[in-house]
């Protein structure tokens, strides 16, 4: 039990080493992996849990601006929101998905307003707001930092629910005060993540049924993403597709009385109409004489502005809607029909359901980012596997060099790789994404563990005999003092590439940072018990 007490910090080292040994080779032990998810960066491809970025798995990066430009200092309240919304959307001639209030709250202290296309200069934000009653101090480029953190939980959910399911996103400052939005997906091609990103995923469903000034019709919009708490896989319904939408409970007796005032609640089939003319008028206006006065109306399904389906309601459903029973059963069935693939439709609208539709596009024509093949990737693993041992074996040699005796050596460099591996360990624990800077970061630790490695065995050896353990405890504690003071230094070098968005850099930082605290705290002490045993042994 003394020798235990006495070498507790061999024992630490012992313990972590399995530990990490169980993140590194245990499948599932990471949080969020599984031995069955073969999109999370290629992990259930390889040996280890270790997560590789595209440096060394292949994918694709992009890193492109919010389409978007925003008038600041706009005086506005949560109660005129959605009036402000609407006037200038009519006065830039736009989809009120296309123009968002920011109106003054707790956690803004001026309003603002954006528009999320390309089709609308400055100076035409500016005089629709002049227009309305309202004076910007500045419309610049670029979104609301509100709509930047939206963009970046809505890529998100789309990527996790698509299959690009190992990507991930995050804004990037760039010089000039530009935002991008960077996205990482490993193993993955540009055109696949392009195609996922070039549509916004706005799904709508509107009843469109007469009612209007001189015979024509009314559209308006029924129901909401945000009125829908659950939507299903996408199923196939007859001679088509269909995904089935369950209304919330607080929204399901609203959405049936919006129905039953369209004429919906007996059951009509559709009417005849012209689908050009629903896709080209604003949502609650009037449009042309498509349906006449004694034609039942529609139920439009559209899919990023285009029609997917125009259809009745079946005479059941009608009923529910007329009688309240619609709020016992809300779930309302969004057909695709039996149009050209009519499953890989509905397999898109349900990704955009449960996503929900991006706050802005991507202007993916200033895309900054990068491709890299597989096979490239593979090749760039190796020749870093390469470069690692190399490193291990130079620096084996010139520690050999210096003391000529395998009871000191060995132990120093079996502390040192120790290390690499805790910190290996620590990397797939968090599955953190590899790339060749960090890499680069692990041969730093290397390089600066066995610096400090020597430091001690110099400290012990150089300075004549030890004799007891006080003598070594206190040339111990001197050299320990020096190490703390170099960790110390390199820790506060190297923050600020942690935290300032440097892209790669800040990973070789990251590892090098964690890689220090490992050595510090674990390995530096556990070679001191192991140093002090072989020592007092020899004596």
């Amino acid at each position: 039990m003394s020798t235990l007490r006495e070498n507790w910090r061999v024992a630490v080292l012992v313990m972590l080493l399995l530990t990490s040994a169980v993140a590194l080779f245990v499948p599932g032990v990471p949080p969020g992996t599984s031995t069955d998810a073969p999109d999370q960066g290629s992990t259930s491809e390889q040996l280890t849990n270790l997560n590789y970025g595209i440096q060394l798995s292949g994918g694709t990066r992009l890193r492109a601006p919010i389409v978007g430009i925003t008038a600041e200092n706009v005086n506005v309240t949560q109660a005129d929101s959605t009036q402000l919304e609407q006037t200038v959307a009519d006065e830039l001639d736009l989809d009120t998905v296309d123009v968002r209030v920011r109106p003054i709250s707790s956690e803004r202290s001026t309003g603002a307003v954006e528009v999320v296309t390309k089709n609308v200069t400055h100076q035409e934000l500016r005089t629709a707001l002049e227009n309305s009653g309202h004076q910007p101090t500045n419309v610049r480029d670029g979104v609301t930092p509100e709509t930047r953190r939206q963009m970046v939980e809505a890529v998100d959910e789309k990527l996790r629910t698509s299959a690009l399911s190992g990507a991930s996103v995050q804004i990037v400052n760039v010089p000039g005060g530009q935002h991008f939005l960077s996205i990482t997906a490993p193993d993955r091609d540009r055109e696949e993540l392009v195609d996922l990103l070039n549509e916004r995923g706005t799904v709508k469903i509107y009843a469109v049924y007469p009612g209007g000034e001189n015979g024509s019709f009314v559209r308006e919009e029924v129901l909401k993403r945000s009125q829908m708490s659950d939507i299903s896989a996408a199923n196939r319904e007859g001679v088509g597709w269909a995904v089935y939408i369950t209304v919330s409970p607080d929204a399901a007796d609203g959405f049936a009385q919006r129905m039953v005032d369209a004429g919906f609640g007996d059951g009509a089939p559709c009417g005849n109409y012209n689908h050009s003319d629903i896709q080209q008028t604003t949502a609650g206006e009037s449009a042309g004489p498509a349906l006449s006065n004694d034609e039942p109306g529609c139920l439009v399904h559209t899919l990023n502005g285009e029609v997917v389906t125009a259809r009745g309601v079946t005479p059941g459903l009608g009923e529910s809607f007329a009688n309240g029973d619609f709020a016992n059963d809300p779930v309302y069935v969004m057909q695709t029909g039996s149009s050209e693939n009519p499953a890989e439709t509905a397999s898109e609208i349900e990704l955009n359901l449960r996503a929900g539709q991006l706050p802005a596009p991507l202007d993916l024509s200033e895309d900054s980012g990068s491709s890299l093949d597989p096979a490239l990737a593979e090749q760039f693993k190796q020749n870093s596997l390469l470069t690692g041992l190399l490193a291990v074996l130079a620096v084996s040699l010139v520690v050999y060099m210096r003391y000529k005796r395998a009871e000191v050596v060995v132990p120093m460099v079996a502390t040192a790789l120790s290390e690499v591996f805790i910190l290996l360990g620590f990397v797939a624990f968090v599955q953190y994404p590899l790339n060749l800077s960090h890499l680069a970061g692990f041969i730093a630790v290397i390089g600066t563990g066995v610096d400090d490695l020597i430091i001690i065995a110099d400290e012990i050896l150089q300075e004549g005999e030890v004799e007891t353990g006080r003598v070594f405890q206190s040339r111990f504690r001197k050299a320990f003092w020096v190490i703390g003071a170099a960790a110390a230094t390199t820790i506060m070098a190297m923050s600020p590439l942690m935290v300032l968005p440097l892209g790669d850099l800040s990973g070789f930082a990251i590892i090098t940072i964690v890689g220090v605290l490992i050595g510090v705290l674990v390995t530096r002490p556990a070679y001191g018990d192991i140093l002090r045993n072989l020592v007092l042994d020899e004596d």
